[in-house]
């Protein structure tokens, strides 16, 4: 087994910007390199997953329903 290599905070900003996808690239690129850092990388993809899907979840609930006909005319 290599070494441990640590690898540069930056990678976090991979799940920052992409959420679950920028987790699971980070942690396939690190995972040899810097194990920890890579399953951190993964956990903060999938917690910003699920906040961002929380976050729509709530903000869809606040839209009014579209009402039958909608005073539309034909």
């Amino acid at each position: 087994m290599q070494p441990e290599k640590p690898r540069s905070n930056i990678w976090f900003l991979l799940p920052i910007f992409l959420g679950l996808i920028g987790g699971i690239i980070a942690y396939f690129v690190l995972r040899n390199d810097d194990p920890k850092k890579a399953k951190n990388c993964l956990y903060l993809g999938i917690v910003l997953a699920i906040i961002g899907i929380f976050l729509n979840i709530l903000i869809l609930a606040q839209i009014p329903g579209i009402e039958e006909g909608f005073n539309v005319n034909i």
